[in-house]
Formats: structure tokens, sequence, C-alpha cells
């Protein structure tokens, strides 16, 4: 069953006379108990993509396209609605940042506290509490404890377990071990597959493959506002087809054998001034004449891959 589908989005922010075009008529889905990695470089939009799935962009609109949640779309409903209804019940997101997040002057408790009553939540509070500290493997000791008391790993276990309080059935992790240390990011992995296998469907946002590679089930590589290829991981990681997806691998260092590391020339187009053809067309190296004149169309009968090479 699909949980979510995403309809030729478009999100934008506006810099007074000038229009950044952060996700171009993206489109995907996602199944029930399914994990997607979204991967790409620095502000090439991973994150407000994740942000618009919820409603919460700040500065910015979503412009054009649709969010479908069980069928239903998201974005024909009132912000109290979907505030009620749907935000941190049915989707919820652990932000970019994510052990800056916590407020310093309020125990852990006192924030989870906060959650529920804003949400109205009618049950027992500390059962739901304990049973949701407990889930991401963290002693109820905790939640009398304030965020410098804690670790960077208990502190990111903190956060994920507020996106879980309510229960939701897709949680969306932006750069989830950002800033921790090999051991810690293990661990955070190794708690979103128990929750997967427990029936959650996840996003993971990253710049990291390695990361993806552990825990995706699908891959969505996104350059510059829009998702040049998507498909399976053992699609993407064995066979890819975009030039960029390819550049991407290979800048992966490999443990076994002796393999050149390679970077791409230049930089990524601006969002504000974007070309007419190819977005990839000044790095990449296959680029014909027609990439510089025609933006590409997507290729679905090689899975999806925005590239005129497989014309």
């Amino acid at each position: 069953m699909t949980t979510l589908s995403i309809e030729e989005l478009q999100v934008q922010y506006q810099l007074r006379d000038k229009t950044v075009h952060a996700v171009d008529r993206v489109s995907f889905s996602l199944e029930s108990n399914e994990s997607l990695g979204i991967v790409g470089e620095s502000a090439c939009g991973k994150s407000t993509l994740g942000l618009a799935i919820i409603r919460s962009v700040p500065g910015g609109r979503i412009a054009e396209g649709n969010i479908l949640l069980d069928g239903k779309s998201t974005l024909k409903i009132s912000e109290e609605e979907f505030a009620k209804t749907v935000r941190w019940k049915k989707i919820s997101m652990v932000f970019q940042g994510a052990m800056n997040s916590l407020d310093p002057v309020f125990s852990i408790k006192q924030q989870f506290e906060e959650i529920l009553k804003a949400h109205n939540y009618s049950g027992d509070h500390l059962k739901m509490i304990n049973d949701t500290i407990d889930s991401v493997g963290l002693p109820s000791t905790v939640l009398d404890k304030f965020p410098h008391e804690l670790s960077g790993g208990m502190k990111q276990r903190v956060v994920i377990a507020m996106a879980l309080i309510l229960r939701p059935n897709l949680v969306i992790a932006d750069e989830p071990t950002t800033a921790l240390d090999v051991l810690v990011q293990a661990q955070i992995l190794s708690l979103l597959k128990k929750l997967k296998k427990e029936g959650m469907s996840l996003i993971l946002i990253s710049h990291d493959l390695g990361i993806i590679s552990e825990i995706a089930d699908k891959v969505g590589i996104m350059y510059a506002g829009k998702i040049v290829e998507f498909g399976t991981l053992q699609e993407v990681y064995s066979n890819p087809k975009h030039p960029y997806t390819q550049a991407l691998l290979k800048s992966m260092p490999k443990i076994k054998g002796e393999s050149e590391l390679i970077s791409l020339k230049g930089n990524p187009p601006s969002l504000i001034d974007l070309p007419v053809g190819c977005r990839f067309y000044d790095r990449c190296p296959h680029a014909m004449e027609k990439c510089r004149k025609e933006p590409p169309k997507i290729k679905t009968e090689l899975g999806h891959v925005l590239c005129w090479l497989y014309e």
C-alpha cells in the first residue's frame, strides 16, 4: 500500500524580486514499511523537500504539485486541520541539527509533556513517555535530566523519541547522524532499522551514501532542486545511470582494493538563476550541445533518470 505520493512538487523561496527554486517538479512514491534515502550535496533542496512534506517551510511556499498521504491530499486541508490530524500523528520529522533543538532550561520529561499537551493526547502521559524512551534504548532516568547532562548520542535518541511519541506512520530523518562519532552513528542506524522492522516508513535525508546504503530500500539522487535518478538501492548503487550519480559513487573511498577518488569540477548552478538546459551541464563529462539547450526528460523505462544520454 502506498503511504506517500509526491506529485510534481515545487517549493520556492522569495528573495526580494528573485525566486529560489529549491524543489522543482519532484515526484516519487513510498510504500508502507519502506525506507527511502534522499542523497545530494549541500543546498540541493533535500531538507526543503522534507520540510514541505510536513508543511513547515519557514520563509518558503509550496508553489505547485501535490502531496498524497494514504491517498488523500495534505495540501487541500487547512493548516489547523493538518496540525491536528497529520503533523506528528501521521508524519513527524527529526530535524537537521536535532541535538540543538532541545530547550536547555526544561527537563527531558517536560519537553515530552509539551508535545503531548500540544496534540491533546488524552492517555496516560507518563506511560507513553516511558514506553517511547524505552523503544529508543534509553533508561527512564534521562527524563529528569536536562539536555546539557546528556551525551550527543543520548540527545539524538531523545529527539528521535520525540518524533515517535505519537506513533506516526512515517518519520523523516534529516541528517540524523551528523556530528556523531562512528560508534554512535552505528547505534542510531541500528535504532532506525529496528523501527523500520516494527512497521514504520522512513525517509532518510543525507549526503552520505554509506549511511543511505545501510537502511534504504529506494534511493533518490537530488541535484539543484530536481531528483535526477530514482530507483531501488540495488539499481542505483550497482548500475548508476546519471553522470552525477556515477560521480557521487566514485567519490566514495573503497575498503578493498585501490581506486582513484573522483571529484567534480565547478559548482552547482544557482537556484535563483537556473540554466535553460540540463542543470548538470557545466560539470558533466558527457555533456552534449543538446544538454545545454533543452532540459532532459525523465526516462521512466530505465527506472527514473533525468538525462539525454538515454534518449
